[in-house]
C-alpha cells in the first residue's frame, strides 16, 4: 500500500479539518464509502494489513457523526434516482457501501446504521445466497499461509501449481497476493480443491469448532441473514459470485461471475439487484472489458475501489470510491470524503488508489 505522509497526517489533515477547510475546498457531485464491516469488539487482529479493512464500532460511530454534522448522507435508491436522471443530488453527498457480505454487517454493523437511521448498500457474493456457511476463500488462503510452517513450499493440484517461501512476513504477504492471482483464473470448484490439498500439503487443518467472535469476523452471510438485512431497509447489491480478480478471470468465467450473481441474488431476495462492485476494484483488477460486462449484465451502476471523492468523475459503471481502513484517522477520513486527498494524488500524477490493503 502507497503510505500517507506522516505530514499530511498527523498535522496537514487535522489542520485542514479543524479550520474547516477541507469542507469549504470540497467538490461537487458524489463521495462514495466502501466499508467491510465492523471488527467484533473482542478479536485480535492477526495481521494489521489482513484485518486492516474492518473498522471498530466506535470509529464508525464517529465517521457517522462527522458525516452528519458537515455532509449529506443520501440513501442507495437516492442515488440511482439521479443516475437514471430522475432526481439531484444535496450538497456535498455522501453514500455508504459495505463489501464482501461478511456476518458482521448484520450483527455489529447494522446496529450501528439503525441507531443513526442511515441505509447503506450493501455487495455481497453469490455464496450470500444460499444456506451453506462458508468464507472468502482468498481470506482462507492467507490463513492457511499464515499457518503453515515458515519454509519454502509448493502445492499441486488438478492444473494449478503454487509454490514459494513463507519464512518472513514481507515474502507470505507476496506469494499469498500472487496465488490469489493465479486462482482467479480458476473456476471455482478447482479453487476449492486448491485449498484442500494447500491445507493437506502444509498441514494446516480445517477448524471444526465455531467460536462466535471468529464467525463474526470471517463468516459470510447466508440467505435468511441476507434476507434479514434487507428487510431493515438496506439495499443488497452484487459482489461477484465468488469474488475473483476479475481481470485474471476468462472471459467466460468473468461473464458467469458477473451475471450469474445478480441472478442468484435477485431469486434468493425475490427484489430487483440493481448496482454491482468489482472484487478488490483497483484499476489493475478491472478491464474495460469487465466494464462493458457489468453494463450488458443489466446492473444500472458499478463501483471501483479507489480514487473516490467529492469533485471525482463519476461513470456509471465506474463509480469510484474511498476504501475506509482502521488505519485512517478521522481527519484523514474527510480529507478523502472532501475529495482532497485524491485532488493531490492528481495533481502528484498518481491516480488515488488503495493499493494493497486485501481490499475486498
Amino acid at each position: 500500500m502507497r503510505g500517507v505522509s506522516p505530514l499530511l497526517k498527523r498535522v496537514v489533515y487535522p489542520s485542514l479539518a479543524r479550520t474547516g477547510v477541507l469542507r469549504r475546498m470540497s467538490g461537487s457531485g458524489l463521495a462514495v464509502l466502501t466499508y467491510h464491516g465492523i471488527r467484533p469488539q473482542e478479536y485480535e487482529p492477526v495481521d494489521a494489513a489482513f484485518d486492516g479493512n474492518l473498522i471498530d464500532a466506535e470509529t464508525f460511530r464517529n465517521q457517522l457523526a462527522l458525516l452528519k454534522k458537515n455532509y449529506t448522507i443520501v440513501s442507495p435508491e437516492d442515488v440511482l434516482a439521479w443516475c437514471e436522471g430522475q432526481g439531484k443530488l444535496p450538497p456535498r453527498a455522501v453514500l455508504l457501501t459495505c463489501d464482501d457480505g461478511l456476518l458482521n454487517n448484520l450483527t455489529d454493523m447494522l446496529p450501528v446504521l439503525q441507531r443513526e437511521n442511515l441505509k447503506c448498500l450493501f455487495f455481497v457474493t453469490g455464496a450470500s445466497a444460499g444456506n451453506n456457511r462458508s468464507k472468502l476463500w482468498y481470506e482462507d488462503l492467507f490463513l492457511i499461509f499464515l499457518r503453515a510452517p515458515a519454509a519454502q513450499f509448493e502445492v499441486a493440484c488438478r492444473n494449478v501449481t503454487i509454490s514459494g517461501n513463507l519464512t518472513r512476513r514481507e515474502r507470505l504477504q507476496a506469494v499469498w497476493w500472487g496465488a490469489v492471482k493465479r486462482l482467479s483464473q480458476v473456476d471455482a470448484e478447482t479453487r476449492r480443491a486448491f485449498l484442500q490439498e494447500a491445507r493437506l500439503r502444509l498441514g494446516v487443518p480445517a477448524s471444526d469448532v465455531h467460536n462466535s467472535i471468529e464467525d463474526r469476523r470471517f463468516d459470510l452471510l447466508i440467505r435468511d441473514e441476507l434476507r434479514e438485512l434487507a428487510a431493515a431497509g438496506m439495499t443488497i447489491g452484487a459482489h461477484t459470485l465468488n469474488h475473483p480478480i476479475l481481470s485474471e478471470c476468462p472471459m467466460e468465467l468473468a461473464w458467469t461471475e458477473i451475471s450469474e450473481s445478480r441472478s442468484r441474488l435477485e431469486a434468493a431476495l425475490q427484489a430487483p439487484v440493481w448496482a454491482m462492485a468489482y472484487p478488490f476494484g483497483d484499476r489493475q483488477s478491472v478491464t474495460p472489458g469487465v466494464l462493458s460486462m457489468a453494463r450488458d449484465a443489466g446492473y444500472k451502476v458499478a463501483f471501483m475501489n479507489c480514487g473516490g471523492g467529492l469533485g471525482a468523475a463519476l461513470p456509471r459503471h465506474a463509480i469510484p470510491r474511498i476504501h475506509v481502513t482502521a488505519q485512517m484517522n478521522l481527519a484523514e477520513f474527510e480529507a478523502n470524503v472532501a475529495g482532497f486527498y485524491a485532488a493531490l494524488q492528481r495533481r502528484a500524477g498518481r491516480n488515488g488508489e488503495p493499493g494493497l490493503q486485501m481490499a475486498g
